[in-house]
């Protein structure tokens, strides 16, 4: 079983992102508060006790402080177990990682980390409006390696736009130089409601360029590869297996349980969406109430997250497992889509089981839904 945890708070607002936080940390405490209050309030969301992973995401939960952190524990383990081997990662941005905060993270058990670099090129971080810099990046990696992280992964966007791909380039090898055993990569989006995408609305900035995305991708992939990393996912890339056993769950359907603001969850029959918003969130964990809209899934809603998830993973979709989900010959029904991705090899079939090639990759969201049950 698998425990997610959403910090909905930032010192600043990313232009990029669109996830739910606030700048206003005033309200910080009474959040985490709450947050271990719906931790009781689901006790009973997840069938086992023991858990494989935790995972602190945000937001920004390198925020938290010590007590924060003591309290959080407390009340996790008053209703779980821990495996022999948990996975427990944090999400970090440079900026929050002192000698002092590691050895206070180690003390919890913390044991890998997710670093938020973006990039090592300082006029891109200030156009994405990271606080950190270059510098700060490379050294607090180093920092932590020194300190004993040996499972930390970082994060980098890649088709921010430029003339060129010299600065791609240069950030994946100022990544290979850290010698971290994963790298998570993320092609820009500009989403609606973010400062991004308003700029777009006002000509400000030009939209991404997905010729220039797609020759990004390829080369994040070349490179990355002849270095020995493994493409697990589409934008997840490690060496000597150490796969984001958290995310991994997602992807490969177990369940979970998510905690906090926007947060979500899945029990294998059903999903629910905590509500996105701060004070609705606190409204509603008084009043001893589970913030959340739920959706029971479908047969057909099951195996269409089954492929569009399944697609993205090295992994793969199994076509014995499809037809079970079915209970009808699936393969048979789909033969001429699946005929047309694999003459164009974007489809791959072998064992019975569907795996995307490396041109697959840039259509994968098109190809699954082409494959949905309707």
């Amino acid at each position: 079983m698998h425990l997610y945890l959403h910090i909905p708070f930032c010192r600043r607002a990313c232009h990029y992102c669109d996830f739910h936080f606030s700048t206003n940390l005033t309200m910080k405490s009474t959040v985490v508060e709450a947050i271990n209050r719906e931790i009781e309030l689901q006790a009973n969301y997840l069938s086992n006790k023991e858990l494989q992973t935790i995972y602190f995401g945000g937001g920004t939960p390198s925020l938290l402080n010590i007590n924060e952190l003591y309290d959080t524990f407390k009340t996790i383990k008053k209703y779980y177990t821990f495996s022999e081997d948990i996975e427990i990662t944090l999400e970090a941005n440079p900026d929050d990682i002192t000698k002092e905060r590691l050895s206070i993270l180690q003390r919890f058990g913390f044991n890998r980390l997710s670093i938020g670099i973006q990039s090592f090129n300082d006029h891109h971080l200030k156009k994405l409006n990271r606080i950190h810099n270059a510098s700060q990046a490379e050294e607090c990696v180093k920092l932590a390696q020194d300190m004993g992280f040996e499972n930390i992964t970082i994060d980098l966007i890649y088709a921010i736009p430029y003339e060129n791909h010299h600065i791609w380039k240069n950030d994946l090898e100022r990544a290979l130089n850290l010698n971290v055993p994963h790298i998570s990569s993320y092609c820009l989006t500009i989403e609606e409601k973010t400062v991004f995408g308003k700029w777009l609305q006002l000509n400000k900035i030009p939209p991404v360029n997905e010729d220039f995305a797609s020759e990004q991708f390829r080369i994040l992939v070349d490179t990355l590869e002849s270095a020995g990393y493994e493409q697990y996912e589409i934008s997840n890339f490690c060496r000597d297996n150490k796969y984001s056993r958290h995310n991994s769950s997602y992807w490969q359907r177990h369940e979970y349980l998510g905690v906090g603001p926007s947060a979500h969850s899945y029990n294998g029959n059903s999903r629910q969406y905590n509500v996105a918003n701060n004070t609705s969130y606190l409204k509603a964990i008084h009043l001893g109430q589970v913030p959340a809209d739920y959706e029971l899934l479908s047969k057909e809603e099951k195996i269409n997250d089954y492929i569009l998830t399944g697609l993205r993973t090295k992994w793969g979709c199994n076509i014995n497992e499809i037809e079970k989900m079915v209970g009808s010959k699936w393969q048979i029904a789909n033969q001429a889509v699946l005929n047309k991705y694999l003459t164009s090899k974007l489809l791959q079939l072998n064992n019975q089981t569907l795996t995307l090639t490396r041109q697959g990759k840039l259509f994968a969201d098109r190809i699954a839904s082409d494959l949905f049950l309707i």
